[in-house]
């Protein structure tokens, strides 16, 4: 599958989800919307975003997978000690999103020291996710 094809898909998947809800319920002025865009349209703030949906994503998966009785208080604190870099946050979030809560002690306890690698996908690779 093309890189291009993927974006097509992802394009049609966001103007599925109709319009999006507007910053404030009310009007804003033009330097307010210039400062929001300022803030908000930073690549700092992207990166803080993705890190508290990474977040949320782990909190919620080890909320669920522990008081469901998947994972025990041992297991529970080894994941715990590898989510310290955002990197490490940013890999097991993936791996969450793709596990069930039954599959929780299967997870990959990367530490910290272990940097992702970036994947170079064949013509027989299964379709793979790219952030834009």
């Amino acid at each position: 599958m093309s890189e291009v094809f993927l974006q097509e898909v992802m394009q049609r998947i966001e103007n599925s989800f109709g319009e999006e809800f507007p910053f404030s319920s009310e009007k804003l002025s033009e330097q307010e919307l210039y400062t929001l865009q300022k803030v908000f349209g930073d690549s700092g703030f992207q990166a803080y975003l993705q890190d508290q949906v990474n977040r949320q994503i782990i909190r919620d998966y080890l909320l669920n997978a522990y008081r469901l009785g998947f994972l025990d208080d041992s297991q529970l604190a080894a994941i715990s000690r590898g989510v310290a870099t955002a990197e490490s946050r940013s890999s097991l979030a993936l791996h969450m999103l793709m596990y069930s809560v039954e599959q929780a002690a299967e997870l990959p306890l990367r530490g910290p020291e272990r940097e992702l690698e970036a994947l170079l996908p064949t013509e027989k690779s299964p379709p793979h996710i790219r952030i834009v």
